[in-house]
């Protein structure tokens, strides 16, 4: 077992380029998912502090230059960003484990990956002219991306350090001020890429950070002085953002996450779809808004493929997350761990058996094993997991798996499993969905230049290359115009 001593600080506030004390929550605490220990006390952004991040951010707005030389300097600090998170990568490897229970050899893969995220935002503002001239008959006409303005992003707690760091790169690379509002069950690794961002030497307001729960989200994000929300997280937090954002129309991008569905076709090979959905249910301790979540199995394929899940799941190790041996560490958070047990008796009293075969450590934590619920109505099965939980249910064929796949869509990601990969390409390309996988759940994108969007309630906007220009940027045409036009 490695140490599973790590230290996580008491959250602090960056506002106006100064550190600040937060106010703390009253008898409410962070804890260590692995024992149930309290780490640090909960804390919240008084109203006068948020106002004065909001009034700092409006300040620093401008569109900025973007000649070569400007977009170098801008890359070169990114670099510097990149250059720091390296030489702090086994910090937000700790942090992240111990704040989302994700094994700790998972988190250092991410930590890992985080400087080449940053490093792509760096090659976005090299590569992609923010000024173009269009063809215009002689006139002089040009393409202008602009940064909208000051920036909310509202990052979730199972990705404490990635999406945050990707997202405040775009963001930067843009030019938006950002204003950084992590969430409340997991502020540690946020706060430590704010700090690798700002020993970067970033202007004064690119980049500010602020704690707390819900409220202190509904404030900033109804705020008339953000321009654009990123924001990643549950549908209903998602539709408030969503009902506050259309007074003044800001621009949008919200990932919010579904029931994704996994169709099984009759020809799929066991070991091959066993495999994959086993790495899907278990990713990130199954805590990712991509993985799998109802399978929709060829009736002849559902009793072999269940015993194939109960075989794989009772090898797993599940244990404290900073062992180095884990395979599965606990639920993040107390709320989400009652959550996961209630959808479990959900889909129990919907018919449903139930389970549940890996042994589970004599730690008083978050634990739970990888669980299977087979044979409820797949028609009524539709809540989100959103942990190491997957529906198992019989279909007949692949058109009634698409109806129920496209029933209740989750519009985020699919997957199929299929010996004929035309065939699961031509199914895949029918599931109502941004993103779908076949034969594999993987997390990376599936090609250099993917591209998702966010179909219905999977939420508004997408994921693709070129963030920094395609969410955080619009449009502005400027030019002499011509007598000599139509109309």
């Amino acid at each position: 077992m490695a140490s599973n001593e790590i230290t996580i600080p008491q959250p602090v506030n960056y506002i106006a380029d100064d550190w600040s004390e937060c106010p703390t929550v009253d008898d409410v605490w962070n804890v260590d998912p692995n024992t149930r220990e309290p780490i640090h006390r909960l804390v919240t952004t008084a109203p006068d502090d948020l106002d004065r991040a909001l009034q700092h951010a409006e300040r620093a707005y401008d569109i900025g230059r973007w000649d070569e030389d400007a977009r170098r300097e801008r890359a070169g600090m990114l670099e510097r960003v990149a250059e720091t998170i390296e030489t702090r990568a086994e910090d937000i490897a700790r942090t992240d484990s111990l704040t989302s229970g994700t094994p700790i050899s998972i988190t250092r893969k991410v930590a890992a990956f985080l400087p080449a995220r940053i490093r792509a935002s760096a090659s976005d503002l090299v590569n992609i002219p923010r000024v173009t001239a269009l063809a215009a008959g002689g006139r002089d006409v040009r393409l202008y991306k602009v940064p909208w303005g000051p920036a909310a992003i509202l990052t979730p707690w199972n990705g404490p350090s990635f999406i945050p760091a990707a997202k405040i790169a775009s963001a930067i690379a843009a030019g938006c001020p950002v204003i950084l509002k992590p969430s409340e069950h997991a502020p540690g690794s946020a706060q430590i890429i704010v700090e690798c961002f700002l020993e970067a030497g970033l202007p004064s307001g690119a980049l500010q950070l602020v704690h707390g729960g819900g409220n202190v989200g509904a404030r900033l994000t109804a705020d008339s002085r953000i321009k654009i929300v990123s924001f990643t997280g549950g549908p209903g937090a998602g539709r408030a953002i969503a009902r506050a954002g259309a007074e003044d129309f800001k621009v949008l991008q919200l990932e919010l996450g579904g029931n994704n569905p996994v169709l099984v076709l009759d020809d799929a090979d066991l070991d091959v779809t066993a495999d994959g959905i086993l790495d899907g249910m278990t990713k990130l301790n199954g805590q990712w808004c991509e993985g799998p979540g109802k399978i929709l199995a060829h009736r002849s394929l559902v009793a072999p493929l269940l015993e194939a899940l109960t075989e794989r799941i009772s090898k797993l190790v599940v244990g404290h997350s900073l062992d180095e041996d884990v395979e599965i560490g606990p639920i993040s958070n107390a709320p989400h761990f009652q959550t996961l047990q209630s959808r479990i008796e959900g889909l129990r009293d919907l018919g449903a058996s139930i389970r549940r075969p890996a042994q589970l450590p004599g730690l008083d934590g978050f634990f739970m094993s990888p669980t299977i619920a087979a044979g409820a109505d797949p028609a009524q099965a539709t809540a989100e997991l959103f942990g190491p939980v997957v529906s198992l249910h019989a279909v007949d064929s692949d058109e009634q798996a698409l109806r129920f796949a496209n029933a209740n869509p989750s519009g985020l990601d699919a997957y199929v499993f299929g010996a004929d990969t035309d065939r699961a390409i031509d199914v895949g390309s029918r599931i109502v969905s941004g993103e779908v996988r076949v034969n594999g759940a993987k997390l990376a994108d599936l090609g250099e230049e993917s591209a998702q969007s966010f179909w219905g309630p999977a939420g508004i906007g997408g994921h693709g290359p070129a963030e920094s220009v395609r969410v955080f940027c619009g449009d502005r045409v400027v030019g002499v115009d011509s007598p000599d036009l139509p109309l």
